[in-house]
């Protein structure tokens, strides 16, 4: 049978990515197994996992108080086992003294280490051996030495391997080469055993040795005394199999969690690379669309049900691109704007020009003069206008607002007015309003100390204010009444300053309340000469208004008669609070 085509399985859609693009195009269609931030999640992950493991494998203080259990039953049993051989293995000499008798010895020895897995070795007062477990003594002085046979092979499987391999690399672990080897020379002898000396100078001696695969031989040596006269030194000798088979099983149960452990890591790792890198690789798509799209791409994906860092990027490009475009809209409708209200001056001035050189007439060509002039002052004051109004928004984000008393500043400023104005601005008022009524006026300022304190930029809302107070001027008969007022009040969002310029002009034409504040509102006043104003101005004012959190509005003021009798501007801002 053939091979089934297998379709691509979730594992591959979780872990393959489209490489990351430097640049238009670059990279395009290569596609790698795990992305460079998957593979950094997995690997942080992993050699956590890794850090863990090899401190639980390390097992140090576990595998020494295993050995220090072992020391201590051997220690016993060698204490019973001298404590026996003095008592029923003892021999007087002629001359007297006391000593160790071989032949009993020897099957005392042996029955006491029978039910044990311990050899024990009996040595003389002058180191030399007189019984060993493991050698059998028969008739004629022939004997048989005892080997432990090995465990039937079967690890001869994949699981003896294991074995052998572990067994191995502990033999290259540092504490397990710094052991003194085991060995055993043909004619024993106690001064080959440290442990047997320290016995026969009447201590106790213990010995951690390693055989030749690497396994642990331990040995104790006790004295074998009777009334206090040292005899010998039985020494019982142990191998560390069942230490390294208890380690090993433990390790073997840490390396089994270590593998579910690690498989279970490494699926979440990349569950979590792809719940990252995926919206991540969408998101700088859909930005690098953007960025090559020769129309209007809005394409980016949306996230907004993610509830977390990923989804609120996705929601803030979504609302940058929406910027970027308006502000784009913008820029193109300001230009379009711009090339409108030059060109008027600019056709004025062309046919102004080609009239005058065919006129002969001085006082015809005075006039002409005087209309060049007035367009050339109009070109002048737009394009400054437009500079402004171009570089505004970089400065407003730009300067650092601080706070300051918007009281004060809107006094001083109708002061300077009715200085400088004259009898046009003699109608120019101040006043203090409170919960909603006109009363106070400049010096009752000192008495309402910091209710009006706002935080701003005061240049840029002097700026707004004599746009106002240019426009109420503008609109009102001359000496007619201005009222600018200051109030503060509370609203859903807070407390507020509010200032408002009234006059007694013709008002705000129906349906353009909101009109007025775009670019290059055309409709003036009756009378005013054709190029005072840009246009401008309150355009400008209301970006000011608005960087500071504020709002303008406008609105025709009415006597009883419901009859138009001026207009009402009305700046609000956030108030700063009154204390310290």
């Amino acid at each position: 049978m053939g091979k089934a085509k297998v379709s691509s399985s979730w594992w591959t859609r979780a872990v393959k990515w489209p490489a990351v693009k430097r640049g238009a195009g670059r990279h395009k269609g290569r596609w790698f197994f795990i992305s460079p931030l998957s593979r950094r999640i997995l690997t942080i992950n992993i050699l956590a996992l890794g850090i863990l493991l090899a401190g639980l494998l390390y097992l140090g203080q576990y595998e020494q108080n295993l050995i220090n259990s072992e020391f201590q039953a051997l220690t016993t049993e060698g204490e019973i086992f001298a404590g026996a051989l003095g008592q029923g293995a003892y021999g007087t000499r002629n001359d007297g003294k006391t000593i160790l008798r071989p032949d009993v010895a020897g099957p005392i020895l042996r029955r006491l280490v029978l039910p044990t897995r311990t050899r024990a070795q009996l040595f003389n007062a002058d180191g030399s051996l007189l019984a060993d477990s493991r050698i059998l003594l028969g008739s004629e002085g022939a004997s048989v030495q005892v080997i432990d046979l090995p465990p039937p092979d079967d690890e001869a499987r994949f699981a003896g391997i294991i074995v052998r391999l572990y067994e191995k690399v502990l033999t290259l672990l540092p504490g397990r080469r710094e052991l003194t080897k085991y060995e055993e020379r043909k004619d024993q002898h106690a001064g080959d055993y440290p442990e047997a000396v320290k016995a026969l100078s009447g201590g106790t001696g213990k010995a951690l040795r390693a055989d030749d695969s690497g396994g642990l031989v331990i040995s104790v040596a006790v004295p074998v005394q009777r009334f206090k006269q040292i005899l010998g030194a039985v020494m019982i000798t142990a191998s560390g199999a069942d230490i390294d088979d208890a380690v090993r099983d433990v390790r073997f149960d840490i390396l089994k969690i270590f593998g579910v452990a690690l498989a279970v890591t490494v699926l979440l790792s990349l569950y979590l690379a792809g719940s990252i890198v995926r919206p991540l690789r969408r998101l700088a798509d859909a930005a690098d669309r953007v960025r090559r799209s020769p129309g209007r791409e809005r394409s980016i994906p949306n996230l907004g049900n993610r509830q977390d860092e990923i989804g609120a990027l996705a929601r803030d490009l979504n609302a940058m691109t929406e910027a970027l475009w308006q502000r784009l809209d913008a820029i193109e409708s300001f230009a379009a704007d711009v090339a409108h209200e030059i060109k008027n001056p600019l056709s004025s001035l062309r046919s102004a020009v080609e009239t005058v050189a065919r006129l002969d007439d001085p006082r015809q060509q005075q006039q002409l003069m005087g209309i060049i002039l007035d367009d050339v002052q109009r070109l002048d004051r737009l394009i400054s206008d437009i500079s402004d109004a171009s570089r505004l928004d970089a400065e407003l984000s730009r300067v650092i607002q601080e706070p300051l008393d918007l009281g004060r500043l809107l006094a001083a400023l109708v002061e300077v007015h009715k200085t400088t104005g004259g009898q046009e601005k003699s109608g120019l008022v101040f006043e203090i309003a409170s919960d909603g009524q006109s009363g106070g006026d400049q010096s009752d300022l000192d008495h309402a100390e910091g209710a009006f304190r706002i935080s701003g930029i005061e240049s840029r809302l002097v700026q707004v204010l004599e746009n106002l107070l240019a426009n109420a001027f503008s609109f009102s008969p001359p000496g007619s009444r201005v009222v600018v007022r200051i109030d503060r009040s509370r609203d859903s969002d807070g407390e507020r300053v509010i200032a408002s310029v009234e006059d007694e002009g013709p008002g705000i034409p129906p349906n353009s309340t909101q009109r007025i504040f775009e670019r290059f509102y055309s409709e003036r006043p009756e009378g005013e000469q054709f190029g005072t104003h840009s246009g401008l101005g309150l355009s400008i004012s209301r970006q000011i208004v608005e960087a500071h959190g504020g709002t303008i509005q406008a609105e025709n003021r009415t006597d009883p008669e419901g009859k138009i009798i001026g207009a009402r501007f009305v700046v609000s801002f956030p108030a700063l609070s009154t204390r310290g």
